[in-house]
């Protein structure tokens, strides 16, 4: 991990999430994600130590654990930290037993459960420009992945991506991220070939991008929803349960699935159905306690 310079005041700390980090003159400095946990909040605070900066805001573009988990961190360890994020994400933020919850659709199984505290949110971002500290920044919706994310621009058009696009590298380890909605998700990435910004950097990515790189990860990644659609549909050519769909689908793009794994899959597959049956290309039946969906012919 290191930090590493983009353009202007403008870094980033690489990591399996990666961190923004935007510098005032005065040696104060703001953070976009904080990290999965407290040992890499340690991490990134060593590293921002070693270049004389003082975390003094966080900015979390969603709710998911290995983007907010280093909060209580940063709060126990720099007290007058300020912590944004938008209104719906703010929820999540402060319940972290929320997620799991959502996932399992109820009070969740042990090895999804999540209890740990979190501070507070202190304020929520609206979509557009907002001031932090003696310098503004673009606040942009980026919902989808997750109900209320957001990506940040700052001065020197740097644009922190979030999850709202996916790297070459994961889309080939794992095809099928979480999607919370398929049809935001679908215009956010639509949304992303008008924004004007110089350089670009998903979470989970190696790279930083320029605005025509970006535009191919974007359409590689318009294009993996569109494929799943597609095998989707031709899964309900015959009538099929949410587990029927699971199971097919990991033997067919050799998904590797453990618990947590595969409440993310189901819960992305109800994303999927959702969209489809508002697209009016399936029905479902209800038979002897089963739920099967089909495709409409």
């Amino acid at each position: 991990m290191d930090l590493n310079k983009i353009k202007g005041s403008t870094y980033y700390i690489d990591s399996p999430t990666n961190i923004g980090v935007y510098s005032f003159k005065n040696k104060n400095c703001l953070l976009i994600d904080t990290g999965i946990n407290n040992s890499t909040a340690k991490k990134i605070d060593d590293i921002l130590i070693k270049n004389n900066l003082h975390p003094k805001y966080i900015i979390n573009t969603h709710s998911h654990m290995d983007h907010c988990g280093g909060n209580s961190f940063f709060k126990t360890h720099y007290p007058g930290c300020e912590i944004f994020t938008s209104t719906n994400e703010k929820l999540y933020i402060e319940n972290t037993f929320l997620y799991s919850s959502m996932l399992y659709s109820s009070h969740a199984i042990k090895p999804l459960r999540n209890s740990s505290k979190a501070p507070k949110v202190d304020f929520e971002l609206e979509i557009g420009m907002a001031k932090i500290g003696d310098e503004k920044f673009e606040i942009l919706n980026l919902k989808g992945h997750a109900l209320g994310q957001i990506g940040i621009i700052t001065p020197e058009k740097v644009c922190f991506l979030g999850d709202s696009v996916f790297s070459f590298e994961i889309l080939e380890k794992y095809s099928l991220p979480y999607l919370n909605n398929i049809e935001e998700s679908l215009s956010t990435l639509e949304f992303l070939k008008t924004v004007d910004a110089d350089f670009f950097l998903p979470s989970h990515s190696s790279n930083l991008l320029e605005s025509q790189e970006l535009l191919e990860l974007l359409n590689k990644n318009i294009e993996n929803i569109n494929e799943y659609v597609e095998l989707l549909l031709e899964i309900l050519d015959q009538p099929a349960t949410k587990e029927d769909l699971v199971e097919n689908l990991c033997i067919l793009k050799d998904l590797k699935l453990d618990i947590k794994q595969y409440h993310i899959t189901y819960s992305t597959v109800s994303a999927f159905l959702t969209y489809l049956y508002d697209k009016n290309l399936i029905d479902y039946s209800l038979e002897n306690g089963r739920l099967y969906y089909f495709k409409k012919s």
